[in-house]
């Protein structure tokens, strides 16, 4: 390994474990955060509370080295290039892909490691975190007495108004409800002035020496009109100790581990396995269920020959007619009674009901089998898209680090947290979507890979060209060539200065330059010039009239087909805006388990939808009518162009407008006079 690699990897390295270590800190912080309520009040041994972390530490992996691995290569390189260490490299010949080289294979490395670590540590951190957090869920609180309100300990409920001694163990104001095992309720209550616990280090037994009270229970015996009076047992005591077993509150063992099975248990094999026997379990259900519902219908037990036709001894009719009477009429019930006719379309409808049930309750078990089979294809493909994700979000990384040419932690730190939300957001709302079945699980999982993919090739190719991160006018200018009217006012540089020199001018002598041009046929660009100077002044075309300008009659109509696509348009646009974001919010919601707000959204949407499509119809007709005021051919808007234009209206929107607004102005500098 050459210097040059040797220096770039251990610098990276270097900054790579750094971000990697707090970052790791900062998840962990806020796991035990968010678990903080099940690890609270249950005395929990320290080395459990580190079991608790370490089990966690590994599912952080997907979040932690991806987001590493993005802003240490945006550092790195951004203060490669902020020092001037690339532009040596490059006056040497060293290109930037040569410079990557060393990285390239630590980044392959790395990849190749978190597959192996996804599909090995990760199912042995869930299996024993799940089994853990269970286990710790079971356990009781540990034993504490809060003043003034009621404690469980074991089979009793315990509230103490006052708590004195070196440890707690008097207690003033006591009131007792002890549970029974035969039946539930508080039948059983006592209260005591004081009392005192009394426990042994070496004794599962706590007692409680109570001092100065009565006692009460209510006696539920076996004949139900004996216990309409009441009947109960009462007594007051000068001390009564009572005992309890404290076996419970440790009864459970945080080492059991009972579940094995889930799906982010599992490594490659497994899941492959897991994800062939659910999809044969699917279509063996599927099967039996149209099965059932074949049986259920009686099909096979219908009688074919059943003569539906009453012979009519009197009349004869023909065959023929009479079989498409059948078909069309097939007066089966004309065979039966009024009563016999009522109890049959009565077992028809209650059939029918019964097997819509019958449908919507096996529809939502082939829901949740469906969801089941589609988190573990996700698991499946997330082992592999750790290893992917690694390497495309370094060819995001570096290449933007060495265009911003900023290290550090600061403009590096926005970036790469931007560019990871995005992609975290695209990740999890791929995946909540696929979960459901609103598209293959396949796609849930590599979509926001997929999504970084184009972008690491643009930003590698930019700044292996030395180009900045973003250049429009390989995209502006072509759409100019496309969309730009042929007849338009252009004003050169030293025009635009004269435009600026018109500007001190009055109405009244803009208005004498235009005559001017106009009598004498001189050059028209000082015409063109003045015009355009009172048109940015807002002076209407009616004052322009009084002033003693020629403006047709057709330029006013002109005006005012120009004025209402303007309003209109700007409608379309909103409605257009209004209905995308009502959209984006139904998704929103109805991955947040929230039906009535999504589908709220989803009808606003559509009415915003609605209101996009009329008027998008009505300024098409008034852009049109325009251009047949204004005489300016090539002008008419083509339905079918209309239709696939539609979703990318705002881009439509700026085109046009820019359009209309320069063949008006054309069309004044051609006829005003």
């Amino acid at each position: 390994m050459k210097i040059l690699d040797r220096y770039i990897l251990i610098t990276f390295v270097k900054t790579f474990f750094s971000v990697f270590v707090i970052f790791m800190f900062i998840f962990v912080l806020q796991g035990v955060w968010l678990y903080i309520a099940e690890l609270a009040g249950k005395d929990l041994d320290v080395s459990v509370t580190a079991k608790f972390i370490i089990y966690y530490m590994p599912k952080l992996i997907p979040l932690v080295v991806p987001l590493t691995v993005l802003l240490s290569s945006i550092m790195v390189f951004g203060n490669f290039a902020e020092n001037y260490e690339f532009a040596a490299m490059k006056s040497t010949g060293i290109s930037l892909q040569r410079a990557m080289r060393s990285l390239i294979v630590f980044i392959l490395a790395l990849g190749v490691a978190c597959f192996f670590f996804a599909n090995n540590v990760i199912p042995w951190g869930e299996y024993n975190f799940y089994n853990l957090r269970r286990n710790i869920a079971k356990k009781k609180p540990a034993l504490a007495i809060a003043e003034d309100q009621f404690n469980e300990i074991g089979n009793i409920n315990i509230k103490v108004d006052e708590k004195t001694g070196d440890r707690g163990q008097f207690l003033e104001g006591i009131v007792i409800h002890e549970k029974s095992s035969v039946r539930r309720g508080n039948y059983k209550v006592i209260i005591a002035e004081k009392g005192e616990l009394k426990t042994s280090p070496t004794s599962n037994v706590l007692q409680l020496e109570l001092i100065n009270g009565n006692y009460y229970e209510e006696i539920i015996g076996k004949d139900r009109k004996k216990d309409l009076y009441k009947p109960h047992a009462k007594s007051n005591f000068e001390t009564y100790t009572l005992n309890v077993d404290l076996e419970i509150l440790n009864s459970d063992d945080l080492e059991d581990k009972k579940f094995t099975d889930r799906y982010n248990m599992l490594n490659v094999n497994q899941l492959r396995y897991t994800i062939d026997s659910l999809e044969t379990s699917e279509v063996s259900s599927l099967k039996g269920f149209s099965k059932t519902l074949y049986n259920r219908s009686t099909f096979d037990a219908l009688d074919d020959n059943l003569n539906t036709i009453e012979k009519d001894t009197t009349v004869k009719k023909d065959t023929t007619d009479i079989m498409d009477s059948a078909a069309d009429k097939i007066p089966i019930l004309d065979n039966f009674g009024t009563n016999d006719k009522a109890k049959i379309l009565n077992l028809a409808l209650n059939s029918s009901n019964s097997t819509l049930q019958i449908i919507d309750s096996n529809q939502r078990n082939f829901e949740t089998k469906a969801i089941w089979l589609n988190k573990h294809v996700i698991v499946l493909h997330d082992k592999f898209v750790l290893a992917f994700a690694c390497v495309i979000l370094f060819f995001v990384g570096a290449p933007l680090g060495a265009l911003i040419r900023k290290g550090g932690l600061g403009l590096p730190m926005v970036i790469a947290i931007v560019l990871f939300l995005t992609y975290h957001f695209f990740g999890i709302f791929a995946k909540n979507s696929a979960e459901k079945g609103s598209f293959s699980p396949i796609i849930g999982s590599w979509l926001a890979t997929a999504v970084m993919f184009p972008l690491s090739i643009y930003l590698t190719h930019r700044a292996t060209n030395d180009r900045g991160v973003f250049q429009f006018d390989a995209l502006i200018v072509p759409l100019k060539r496309i969309f730009s009217p042929k007849n338009k006012l252009q004003l050169s540089e030293s025009e635009t200065k004269s435009f600026n020199y018109y500007k001190k001018y009055s109405i009244q002598e803009l208005v004498q330059v235009i005559k001017g041009q106009g009598q004498y046929d001189l050059d028209k660009k000082p015409k063109e010039i003045a015009l355009h100077n009172l048109l940015h002044r807002n002076i209407s075309l009616e004052n322009l009239r009084k002033e003693g300008l020629t403006i047709p009659d057709m330029l006013l109509k002109a005006k005012t087909l120009y004025k209402d696509y303007k309003d209109y348009s700007k409608t379309s646009l909103v409605s257009y805006s209004s209905g995308i974001i009502l959209l984006v919010f139904h998704f929103i919601f109805k991955n947040n388990k929230l039906p009535e707000i999504a589908n709220a959204s989803l009808n606003l949407s559509i009415i915003a939808f609605v209101f996009f499509g009329i008027y998008v119809i009505v300024d098409a007709v008034v852009y049109s009518r325009f251009y047949k005021v204004v005489n300016l051919k090539g002008k008419s808007t083509n339905p079918l162009v209309l239709v696939l234009t539609l979703p990318l209206y705002p881009l439509k929107y700026l085109v046009l407008r820019n359009k209309i607004d320069q063949d008006f102005y054309y069309s004044c500098s051609q006829n005003i006079k």
